[in-house]
């Protein structure tokens, strides 16, 4: 049954990536912004309800769908050769994105609470790691290194 909806999941899949990795490239962004504006300043509270809205809106639930449709396209008959080093890589890479993602969720906490003491050049770094992570997993999907 898997089988037949694999054209199905496997766009469904993509499309929730996308959505995911647009917010992971953004939310970063927006907390170098936030690290500028006043505590209390109606910039700053602007930003916490942008950053609560993009994380709780948009990137939670495509996280959640890509790991849905992720988990069918693994399970469905056929498709995957679990003897491929490529997709442990990949699998570990998707992993560490995860992590960040829950690293962007504590930060906007500590945004929402006026605890943030971290400043925007860490941010701006912080920024890249979706980056780096996506090109590997896109390596390892594509390219098949191993």
């Amino acid at each position: 049954m898997l089988t037949s909806f694999y054209p199905w999941t496997k766009s469904l899949h993509i499309i929730s990536v996308i959505a995911w990795m647009a917010g992971m490239f953004y939310l970063p962004r927006l907390y170098v912004y936030h690290c500028d504006a006043p505590k209390g300043s109606v910039q700053s509270e602007t930003f916490k309800v942008m950053e609560y809205k993009l994380l709780r809106f948009i990137i939670n639930p495509a996280m959640i769908a890509t790991f849905i449709f992720g988990t069918l396209l693994l399970l469905t008959p056929g498709i995957v050769d679990w003897s491929q080093g490529w997709l442990h890589a990949k699998l570990t890479f998707v992993l560490l994105m995860g992590a960040f993602h829950g690293a962007l969720s504590r930060w906007r906490k500590d945004f929402a609470a006026d605890r943030n003491t971290r400043s925007p050049r860490f941010y701006r770094q912080m920024n890249e790691i979706p980056t780096v992570l996506m090109i590997l997993i896109v390596i390892m999907v594509v390219v098949r290194p191993f």
